[in-house]
């Protein structure tokens, strides 16, 4: 795989989960969405607000009407049934108000780690299996010596839901392939919830594994959102917001999100991304992404300042 060892602008598109648009998303047109809606406030407060003892509300609010630094774990879930499901997509979105700066942080799901609450090291991302976001939020700060100051985290099972209600979304996809129950062809492909979830799921047949099936998360959101910004679907938000509030948890409230929307709009204007970078490793037969001190020294130095 080939190292990336600079950090990436906005146009890298494949590093940008579907939570990470989602929440960019509600950043940009929030505001508009607040305001037509009657409904969102509580569709926030009694579906999606879930706050973890690991999070201190109360100083996480004030920082947040003060317009200070935040850093907000991002966790994208793929949960089926009963099964709390593992943080597929696990990121650090730091926001900089005071350097019209958004700073996001891919920490690779296989990242050997001390999983706090269990004593033992295993794949960061069984942190969230083992201990839900309180358990995944205490193992980041740990990982990389950072204050975490919010989490959200969506159910990719949501997708599927949100293609159904605007219809059918296209995509330009770039390798063939079958997965038994579908077809996809080089170019357009058409896709409804169902075809969509395939898409996005499959990793073993993509030659660049875990990071062209990001890519592809990254075309089915922006495909989504382009059929939402039609005029034709306006009368669906009420609907779209419906169903993130079934998908989407997060220790935000509605007023800490109207703080954000007001105080933090400038952190759009320059965005930058990286993937933390290490090396695969087998230990006692598992596979584990190890990434060296240097390396977490060097993020938690790009996330603090």
């Amino acid at each position: 795989m080939e190292k990336r060892t600079k950090r990436k602008k906005t146009k890298k598109w494949w590093i940008l989960t579907p939570l990470i648009i989602l929440f960019v998303i509600i950043l940009v047109v929030g505001g508009y969405i607040l305001s037509i809606i009657n409904n969102v406030e509580d569709t926030f407060n009694t579906k999606m607000h879930e706050p973890i003892e690991s999070i201190d509300t109360e100083k996480a609010a004030k920082k947040t009407e003060d317009a200070k630094p935040l850093n907000i774990l991002l966790l994208g879930v793929d949960q089926r049934g009963d099964d709390p499901g593992r943080s597929d997509a696990l990121m650090v979105l730091s926001l900089k108000p005071n350097k019209e700066e958004m700073q996001l942080i891919s920490i690779p799901r296989d990242t050997r780690t001390l999983i706090v609450g269990r004593s033992t090291e295993d794949k960061i991302n069984h942190a969230y299996a083992f201990g839900g976001p309180d358990m995944a939020v205490q193992t980041v700060e740990n990982f990389l010596d950072v204050e975490l100051d919010y989490f959200v985290r969506i159910n990719m099972e949501g997708l599927k839901e949100l293609v159904d209600e605007l219809g059918t979304i296209t995509v330009d996809n770039e390798i063939e392939w079958s997965d038994g129950n579908y077809q996809f062809t080089k170019g357009p492909v058409e896709m409804d919830g169902n075809k969509t979830l395939a898409y996005v799921r499959m990793r073993k047949q993509d030659p660049q594994g875990d990071f062209g099936r990001t890519e592809r998360q990254r075309k089915v959101i922006q495909a989504i959102i382009n059929e939402g910004a039609n005029v034709g679907n306006v009368t669906k938000v009420h609907d779209v917001i419906g169903i993130m509030g079934n998908n989407m948890a997060s220790s935000l409230n509605f007023d800490n999100m109207k703080s954000l929307l007001n105080n933090y709009r400038s952190t759009r204007k320059n965005v930058t991304s990286y993937l933390m970078e290490g090396s695969g490793e087998t230990i006692d037969g598992i596979y584990y992404y190890i990434v060296p001190d240097e390396e977490v020294a060097k993020v938690r130095e790009m996330i603090i300042n």
